[in-house]
């Protein structure tokens, strides 16, 4: 007897995991919810089911999805840890059962006007931390036994699988939506300049830190930006955002590029602790005749002049941003900019390959750079490097003197 009820459960699991597997691996897991949601109605006998989501900042459950309780979302029902029944679930962590249902026990006034009798609930967790509660419901009085428990539970794991490929999406999607925003769509218009730029995101890495920028100073000398925080995810793009803004302040308030660079890293190392940072920061003259540049940890860019080869500009690569409260000695370079030359700066995504020296990416890069359009430079430098489909971010960006 308790053998084929064992397997009667395993049974029910499985159709449970079905729901689950199918849903995952088209990641539509607003879909995944309602499904779930609906085979547990059919398998445990019930007439309710409510998911409903912790926010973390708020300490509120927040009613995600239901079935026969459909108001709760569009109300967008929210109650604090330790009110109420999910309340309770959440905060012992513990199933909690209501055999009736009364004003006393539950503080949602929806489940008293839907006539919901009887409540199991458990809470969801992954990775040992509380994500939500699943609750289930009876319009009659209803007895719950610990095998409707135990596979209530079972079912809240995966339940946690699927809230934990949800966050990760919208992650990855906030973070691109971030990283493309903060992109240049248009540059400025500068007379004897042109300039193109692409940005591909890592397919297997995920949404990273790279960005480029270029703006107008008040003096009329042109700022051009390249950069690369660490780490990938929508915490390195949030930083991104923070850091891009802060070197426009300083581009502001400084003439030299070093010293804008030195006030960013104070600014890195005091407030996004742990966070490596690489950065270029260049000035174009008003006449488009001269660079001046400091890198901080971040490669050379190139210069492809008419009727000689391209070449890596000769500037000093100074220690990234963010990896000591000592200040370290950060110098400026200033080189020609003749008429014709592009310049080029880009992240270390475009020229580096796994189990290959990082020379040898930036010497195919110096190969490929043509003295031409910023348009054609672009798509030849990324069809040559193959960076169409890279497993890390790629930010590139041309610049090219134009006037005679």
């Amino acid at each position: 007897m308790v053998r084929a009820e064992s397997q009667r459960n395993e049974q029910r699991l499985g159709r449970i995991e079905a729901v689950t597997d199918a849903t995952l691996s088209r990641l539509d897991v607003a879909d995944l919810f309602d499904e779930v949601l609906d085979r547990v109605r059919d398998l445990l006998q019930v007439d309710t089911a409510a998911i409903l989501l912790l926010d973390v900042r708020a300490r509120h459950l927040v009613a995600t999805a239901a079935r026969g309780l459909e108001e709760e979302v569009r109300q967008g029902f929210r109650v604090s840890i330790g009110r109420g029944f999910a309340g309770r679930v959440a905060a012992t962590q513990q199933p909690v059962i209501i055999e009736e249902v009364t004003e006393g026990k539950v503080v949602n006034p929806i489940l008293l006007q839907t006539g919901v009798r009887s409540l199991l609930g458990v809470p969801i967790m992954t990775r040992n931390h509380l994500v939500g509660v699943l609750h289930v419901g009876t319009l009659s009085p209803r007895r719950f036994t610990a095998d409707d428990v135990r596979l209530l539970e079972l079912v809240a794991n995966h339940v946690g699988l699927a809230n934990r490929v949800r966050e990760s999406t919208l992650d990855h999607s906030a973070a691109l939506a971030l990283q493309r925003s903060l992109i240049p769509a248009r540059f400025p218009e500068v007379p004897n300049l042109e300039m193109a730029g692409r940005y591909v995101p890592g397919h297997a890495a995920g949404v990273g830190g790279d960005w480029y920028d270029v703006f107008s100073l008040p003096s009329g000398w042109l700022g051009v930006v390249m950069g690369d925080v660490s780490g990938h995810g929508l915490q390195s793009a949030v930083v991104m955002g923070r850091v891009r803004s802060a070197l426009r302040a300083y581009a502001l308030i400084c003439d030299d590029p070093a010293e804008a660079l030195s006030l960013l890293d104070r600014k890195v190392v005091h407030f996004e602790a742990g966070s490596l940072t690489t950065a270029l920061y260049a000035m174009i003259s008003p006449d488009g005749s001269q660079i001046r540049l400091s890198l901080a940890g971040h490669p050379c860019p190139v210069l492809a002049a008419p009727g000689r080869p391209a070449t890596l500009l000769p500037a000093h690569i100074d220690p990234p941003l963010g990896i000591s409260r000592r200040r370290p000695e950060r110098r400026t370079t200033t080189v020609d900019f003749p008429a014709g030359a592009v310049l080029v700066t880009y992240t270390d995504g475009l020229v580096e390959r796994r189990g290959e020296l990082f020379d040898s990416g930036v010497a195919r890069l110096l190969a490929a750079i043509p003295v031409a359009p910023v348009e054609t430079v672009c798509d030849t430098i990324m069809a040559t490097l193959d960076a169409e489909h890279p497993t890390d971010d790629i930010a590139l960006l041309a610049v090219r003197r134009t006037d005679g």
